[in-house]
């Protein structure tokens, strides 16, 4: 049997541990970093690879690095991705106190805006006759306030009807008979 001493770092297995594992890992580093840098200047030297500029203060003017109003950046982005139509049809739904007013909006409620028909449900038949007959000065105050095409024709309906059909068994027709005469 041999006394010999294993070398710095193994243990019989030839496994590394603690320190002498991290001295590797280390100098494996080392190894790669130098690598690379004698792969950096070996481009410099033959003008292969281009350094990047580094970008500067913007100057006097205004640029695109300076600071941007919140409103400037959302209005590009909305114009970037084509969603002008789809906010549009939100804010009439949205401000439909604001452009009608508040008395008809409280009898009133704007359901959808499909393309360019604003679809309003009235909360009675004399309400959704009004706002039949205010269609046009509607329309007007939308194309002030909102622009030209947004909303180009209203349909209104008036408050829906309730359902008859409760619980599993129901019998075809109108509903009760006897309540209506």
């Amino acid at each position: 049997m041999s006394d010999s001493v294993p070398e710095s770092g193994t243990h019989g297995g030839g496994e590394l541990r603690g320190p002498d594992l991290a001295r590797q890992a280390l100098e494996a580093a080392r190894a790669k970093s130098a690598a690379r840098d004698r792969q950096q200047a070996k481009h410099a030297v033959y003008g292969k690879r281009k350094r990047a500029r580094r970008r500067g203060w913007s100057g006097a003017r205004p640029d695109d690095r300076d600071p941007q109003p919140l409103g400037r950046l959302t209005a590009r982005i909305i114009a970037e991705r084509g969603w002008k139509e789809h906010l549009t049809g939100g804010s009439v739904i949205a401000r439909w106190p604001e452009l009608v007013g508040e008395e008809v909006a409280a009898h009133s409620v704007p359901e959808q805006l499909k393309g360019t028909e604003l679809h309003v449900r009235a909360e009675s038949t004399a309400w959704a006759t009004q706002l039949r007959l205010l269609q046009r000065q509607l329309i007007k105050r939308f194309a002030e306030k909102l622009g030209d095409g947004v909303v180009t024709s209203i349909k209104v309906a008036g408050p829906a009807a309730p359902s008859w059909r409760y619980g599993p068994r129901h019998v075809p027709g109108r509903g009760p008979r006897d309540t209506y005469g």
